[in-house]
């Protein structure tokens, strides 16, 4: 079983800057992608970031350029870096890891970002 622990959200302001982090831990054998998702309200989840361990890495279009995903291998850590943030970021956001031929989610953490 492999746990996902997510920190990191909160509320800022309209371009500001907020850091996620993503620990895997558990009983792990091999992960293959992690990466972010965030499901804002009224919206289906979406992607928006993901980095394969060997570092291929894919933005959504609307982060491209603000965000940025990083991934440490020896500790099964992803993180993200979000700067510039707009209202529309507002959303909850999820880690996933995908593994030991299994699909694993976090608990999700808010972010706010007010104008």
């Amino acid at each position: 079983q492999v746990q996902l622990v997510e920190s990191g959200g909160g509320l800022v302001q309209a371009g500001g800057s907020l850091r996620l982090s993503c620990a895997a831990s558990g009983t792990i054998f091999s992960i293959n992608v992690m990466g972010w998702y965030r499901r804002a309200p009224g919206k289906q989840r979406e992607l928006v970031a993901d980095v394969t361990s060997w570092g291929s890495i894919n933005y959504a279009d609307s982060v491209k350029g603000r965000f940025t995903i990083s991934r440490a291998n020896a500790k099964n850590t992803v993180n993200l870096q979000m700067n510039s943030l707009k209202p529309e970021d507002t959303a909850v956001y999820y880690c996933r890891a995908v593994g030991n031929g299994n699909d694993y989610w976090g608990q999700g953490t808010q972010v706010t970002v007010s104008s």
